[in-house]
């Protein structure tokens, strides 16, 4: 092959190749060049979401702030108007109390609202009249006695002891609907001279006065009252309808059918000093039956 000839065969292979890969350089720049703007544009909208959280994220800032700001206000307010409370309290404190001393002066009776004091201790359940003849004789009521009855529901037992035997009586009562009906029951009954109601817990009285005390009350209510009732002078009579006192032993137990209700009811009496029952420690193996669930 002449010369020539070879040396224009090589030039159009070279030409060839040089085209060729200047052809790649191109595609590929031109795919760099696509990758670069689809990575600016996801980096645009990566930078719109940042912007939109961080504008939401400075409105909760705000709002937070702006309700911590309220929040102090409110507890400032609410100090401001605790001590005007307290202080508008101590003033009508002082001014009823000026009140009902002007009221004593002038000898005018006022009659003070009753409140709930607590919860009462035990449901009202009025004592068949039968009954509440039957407590009074067994306590042997005359009319030099005082007589104190420990939740006096409508008053009927110090209202029948006025009545029939003519001593003095007090009823007491944590409940002021109680209270209520008593004194509508005394005034009806025309013995306010004799009868007082008044509006008590019975656990912080001092009984020492009364010589008869009746009760309607719960089992364990009557043992809580031992330490009071050991107060009483020699010689007082308690009774009690339908329950006893652990612990002291009764002088007297009556069973009596009721012509109301026609059910048996159970009167205890006790004297004072009260007769305490000893205690007796039972057998160790007994002890643990006994507080077996």
């Amino acid at each position: 092959m002449k010369p020539g000839i070879i040396l224009t065969f090589l030039t159009v292979v070279v030409c060839s190749l040089f085209l060729s890969g200047c052809d790649r350089r191109e595609e590929q720049q031109a795919l760099a060049k696509a990758e670069l703007t689809a990575l600016v544009q996801e980096r645009n909208k990566l930078q719109e979401r940042v912007d939109v959280l961080t504008k939401e994220r400075d409105e909760e800032i705000a709002k937070f702030t702006t309700a911590q700001i309220t929040m102090n206000n409110l507890k400032n307010l609410l100090a401001e108007e605790s001590e005007t409370v307290i202080e508008l309290e101590d003033r009508n404190a002082k001014l009823q109390a000026t009140v009902k001393e002007l009221q004593k002066k002038l000898g005018i009776e006022v009659k003070e609202e009753l409140v709930q004091i607590r919860e009462p201790d035990v449901v009202f359940v009025p004592t068949p009249q039968d009954v509440v003849d039957k407590m009074l004789e067994m306590a042997e009521v005359t009319k030099d006695d005082l007589l104190y009855d420990l939740g006096c529901g409508d008053g009927r037992i110090v209202v029948t002891a006025a009545k029939k035997y003519g001593c003095r009586a007090i009823g007491y009562d944590i409940d002021p609907n109680r209270v209520k009906e008593s004194l509508a029951n005394v005034e009806k009954n025309n013995i306010g001279h004799l009868v007082s109601i008044e509006q008590k817990d019975i656990f912080t009285l001092d009984l020492s006065k009364a010589n008869v005390i009746t009760l309607y009350l719960l089992p364990k209510l009557n043992v809580k009252l031992i330490p009071q009732l050991e107060k009483l002078k020699p010689g007082s009579r308690i009774v009690s309808h339908d329950f006893s006192m652990e612990g002291v032993e009764p002088d007297k137990v009556v069973k009596l059918t009721s012509e109301e209700d026609e059910y048996d009811h159970h009167i205890y009496l006790w004297t004072v000093p009260l007769k305490k029952i000893p205690k007796t420690e039972e057998p160790a193996v007994l002890n643990d039956f006994l507080k077996w669930p």
